[in-house]
């Protein structure tokens, strides 16, 4: 299997290898930027000291329907604005912003806690790792790796350490196998086949805040309302499999030959039996089908039922099935992980279900404090008219730099610069909340073919093909533990260089798809 070495020497050499060097390099640039709460906490000042001195200017912009819209931004200092900043601080610009964003994505990881804790995101990665040929090992991890994605943490926590471990039960290098569910986890983390996911909630809905403060239309570019949840869903159902195929063949074109050969070690203290399906496991997998139709059937129930769609007064169709989308697929992780829970005796009783919520709720608090201050201050933009000026200035350099022709290249210009972003500024939540605000009515002042929907993909691809080959990735650090445990010398760069194909390939790939979808006028989603 292993000749047990420790690949350790670039640390005996006086000059680290190029590969560490750059890591180290990055990594020390992302350490000088603040946290995006904090960055938040100072742009509210900042934010207010502008608005004293610009207090009375006046602008003029176009509408959605070609009209000109004047605006004038407003003196804060003076007292009716100092009342509005305390009496909306809690409710308006926090819990009630943008219709309640907040409280559905709490909800949604309500529901995706109880079958993650459950234990069942873990026994299926158990069961489809023991029934698929070794040949097909990279398509399997990369395709489970971005279906992970529904359980936020389960990929980075679950996947990638039982990857290691099968490769090394095989006799394979680990880091084959834990490359390979990284980049499915990490570099594909937007894509899926389930919609209304928490990443679908966390982005549509505030795209739809970010369009709605600034008079953008929350439509396709031939008019027909977007829904938050699935406006994205035919580009991520097709990214799911494109991604997959395409790191699968990054796995064997280049990961493997380059790690194949390489040393590694197993320590002692690892267990093989860890990646086989306990009889508990089995007796919850079996009822967790029955869950499924269980909840199949409660859905199709509610959307045949009071959920169904009719046509209003005025005659336009109303899908409320559709519209309440993200709470129907909240009842199916919930039904299919208390059938799983139970049957395997994770949990106990009605206790056990609540205390897999609230352990879910533990990963929020960050969220809670960051969209407080985020939320606070895009409240703060939208009502006294900075925010509407700052949209303003940038639309108006695109414009002199004739980029209205051109909307590929706009495309392609915030795929990279948010590429680059997400080098430096860690966090899917805290990029969207500094980026969507500017970008998402910026971009269709300049070009209404750059709808919300389209921008909001845009930075899905851009954000999540980045995440592999940076230290401000929450989990970067966690990974990096993960492998040293077969290889102890390794530093991030080595991860870097290892990671830095699949980067480089979702790149390509990932933007050229999303702008076929956009020249052949396919529908993002529904």
């Amino acid at each position: 299997m292993s000749d047990k070495k420790n690949n350790n020497e670039s640390e005996d050499s006086g000059t680290p290898p190029r590969g560490r060097s750059f890591g180290r390099f990055v990594e020390r640039m992302g350490r000088k930027i603040p946290d995006p709460v904090i960055i938040f906490m100072a742009f509210y000042p900042l934010a207010l000291i502008i608005t004293f001195i610009m207090g009375g200017h006046e602008f003029e912009t176009i509408g959605a329907g070609g009209e000109p819209i004047s605006y004038e931004i407003l003196p804060m200092y003076q007292a009716e604005h100092v009342r509005w900043i305390f009496d909306n601080a809690i409710l308006a610009n926090w819990l009630g912003f943008g219709g309640g964003v907040l409280g559905v994505i709490l909800v949604v990881m309500l529901a995706i806690g109880v079958a993650e804790n459950s234990g069942l995101f873990g026994a299926l990665i158990k069961r489809a790792g023991n029934w698929i040929p070794t040949r097909w090992l990279p398509l399997m991890l990369m395709f489970i790796g971005i279906m992970s994605s529904i359980a936020t943490d389960a990929g980075y926590l679950i996947l990638i350490p039982l990857a290691g471990l099968l490769y090394a039960g095989l006799g394979m290098n680990p880091l084959i196998g834990m490359a390979a569910a990284f980049a499915g986890v990490s570099a594909g983390f937007s894509a899926n086949l389930i919609p209304g996911t928490p990443v679908d909630v966390i982005i549509g809905m505030n795209a739809q805040v970010f369009a709605e403060s600034q008079g953008v239309p929350f439509t396709t570019a031939d008019g027909h309302p977007l829904r938050p949840a699935t406006m994205h869903y035919w580009f991520i159902l097709t990214s799911t499999f494109i991604l997959a195929i395409v790191g699968a063949w990054v796995t064997k074109r280049f990961v493997e030959p380059k790690l194949a050969d390489q040393p590694f070690e197993v320590p002692d203290e690892v267990d093989f039996s860890e990646f086989q399906v306990s009889a508990a496991e089995s007796r919850g997998l079996k009822a967790s089908l029955v869950g499924v139709v269980v909840a199949a059937v409660v859905i199709a129930g509610l959307s045949l039922g009071p959920l169904a769609g009719f046509e209003d007064e005025e005659g336009n169709q109303v899908l409320p099935f559709l519209n309440n989308i993200i709470l129907l697929i909240s009842i199916f992780f919930v039904i299919v992980g208390v059938f799983f829970g139970y049957a395997s005796g994770r949990f106990k009783g009605i206790g056990d279900v609540v205390r897999a919520m609230v352990k879910q709720m533990d990963t929020m608090g960050y969220i809670l404090v960051l969209t407080f201050f985020c939320y606070n201050f895009l409240g703060l933009l939208t009502y006294s008219g900075l925010g509407s000026y700052i949209t303003y200035l940038g639309a108006e350099f695109l414009l002199a730099l004739g980029l209205q022709q051109f909307p590929i290249l706009l495309i392609i210009g915030f795929i990279l610069t948010t590429a680059v972003i997400n080098l430096f500024v860690g966090g899917l939540t805290s990029k969207w909340m500094l980026l969507g605000p500017i970008f998402v009515p910026m971009l269709y002042f300049v070009n209404p073919a750059m709808t919300p929907d389209l921008v909001a993909a845009a930075f899905r691809v851009a954000d999540s093909a980045t995440n592999i080959i940076t230290p401000m990735m929450v989990y970067a650090g966690v990974i990096l533990a993960f492998m040293r445990k077969y290889r102890p010398g390794l530093g991030f760069g080595d991860m870097l260089l290892i990671m830095l194909p699949y980067s480089i390939a979702f790149m390509l790939v990932w933007p050229a798809l999303l702008i076929g979808f956009f020249v052949l006028g396919i529908p993002l989603g529904f």
